[in-house]
């Protein structure tokens, strides 16, 4: 029989996971149990993705604002901090802020514009214009900006995030000032002792302000980058890749690596003798494109996969064969020429030129999108992604 399908995805159903459940475990259950009672059967390179969220639970990977106040408090001992490029996300960042806060005497907080780094903006593009400001060159104090633009509300979420932020500050016994601007060096007009906090620009920036005599430059990679009083804590990562567990808690990024993705595949080759491909997923890297926000606040789409998953997609592209280099064939001809260009990619020394078009994307990014579409953020209640036919083509 002809097979009719090439990749699909399905979201896995679980039990509800805790801190210090057996996740491999459930993980395993959870997938084979699904195999079984719809019908679908599993096979050699089927990739299993579990979100982070679960995998960071599972191993309560948490800390509170009064253990980020005391890394800040250690850390910027003077109590005057200069906090720059924050992502603009009450889930992502206003918890880190308030406990941020909790540890210093006073914020400056510098905002990028028009927009953050994942696109969540903070001013009309045609306003701006208008008005004359140079993104690249101006500075705008709180007061100039409002001035200008008045206040502007996130368009899904009505939030005004200058004013979620001041206020989550001063609620601190905090003294904040914020301004809004592009260039790092700005912030060492007000203060030396700066806090990067932009995720995957963050090295470029801490370079810039070490260059331009900054006493002190750290990033949000180095807060809880080591337990505090017993804490979570990401020994890479620090708060990138937190999310708000609670109005005091945050999830950090998860600790769980290589060691748990190859114990996981293990389990299911134990379970089924497949060889299953296991990784950890963040977000996903896709761009709305109404809102314009990059679904990319995460440091990384993948923090650990099985070794299959390394690398890139070695694909032809099938239009450009069609249109191109077989374009004087029809029908079967044409099917069995696209058939054999496809099984001897491998050997073809024109490989790069016939797969013109096809974006080199590592596998981890693809199928973490892949994934992150799949389950979603909600209340789907699947944070394990089951894809199949990943890595076959029209040829198999």
């Amino acid at each position: 029989m002809a097979r009719r399908t090439g990749t699909t995805s399905r979201g896995i159903r679980t039990p509800i996971i805790r801190s210090g459940d057996n996740l491999a475990d459930i993980i395993v259950d959870s997938v084979i149990l699904a195999s079984e009672d719809e019908g679908f059967t599993l096979g050699d390179r089927d990739v299993v993705a579990v979100t982070e969220s679960v995998v960071a639970r599972a191993e309560n990977n948490y800390a509170t604002c009064d253990d980020i106040a005391t890394d800040v408090t250690r850390q910027f001992p003077e109590g005057e901090i200069g906090v720059i490029f924050p992502i603009l996300s009450r889930n992502r960042f206003a918890i880190n802020l308030r406990g941020i806060a909790r540890g210093a005497k006073k914020i400056v907080l510098q905002l990028s514009y028009p927009d953050d780094e994942v696109g969540n903006s903070l001013m009309d593009l045609d306003r701006m214009d208008e008005e004359g400001i140079d993104p690249l060159k101006d500075c705008l104090t709180e007061a100039r900006y409002r001035e200008l633009f008045g206040v502007n509300r996130h368009a899904f979420t009505g939030v005004d995030y200058v004013e979620l932020y001041r206020g989550i500050i001063v609620e601190e016994g905090c003294e904040a000032e914020i301004i809004l601007a592009n260039d790092p060096l700005a912030v060492l007009e007000y203060t030396p002792y700066v806090l990067v906090c932009d995720v995957h620009t963050r090295e470029r920036t801490k370079r810039l302000l070490k260059r331009a005599g900054a006493k002190r430059v750290l990033g949000l990679d180095n807060i809880l980058s080591e337990p505090v009083n017993g804490s979570g804590f990401h020994e890479t990562y620090g708060l990138l890749g937190s999310n708000k567990a609670s109005e005091n808690v945050v999830k950090l990024f998860p600790r769980a690596g290589k060691t748990f993705v190859n114990a996981v595949a293990q389990l299911f080759f134990q379970r089924t003798g497949k060889h299953i491909e296991v990784m950890i997923y963040g977000d996903g890297a896709f761009k709305d494109p109404v809102c314009k926000i990059w679904e990319l606040a995460d440091p990384v789409v993948s923090p650990a996969y099985t070794d299959g998953l390394e690398g890139t997609p070695k694909e032809l592209k099938l239009k450009y064969l069609t249109d191109n280099e077989f374009a004087d064939l029809k029908g079967q001809a044409l099917q069995k020429a696209v058939l054999q260009a496809i099984s001897e990619k491998e050997q073809d020394q024109n490989f790069e030129a016939n797969a013109e078009g096809t974006t080199p994307r590592q596998f981890t990014d693809l199928l973490g999108s892949l994934a992150d579409l799949t389950s979603g953020s909600g209340d789907k209640g699947t944070p394990v992604v089951l894809i199949q036919g990943y890595f076959d083509s029209l040829a198999d």
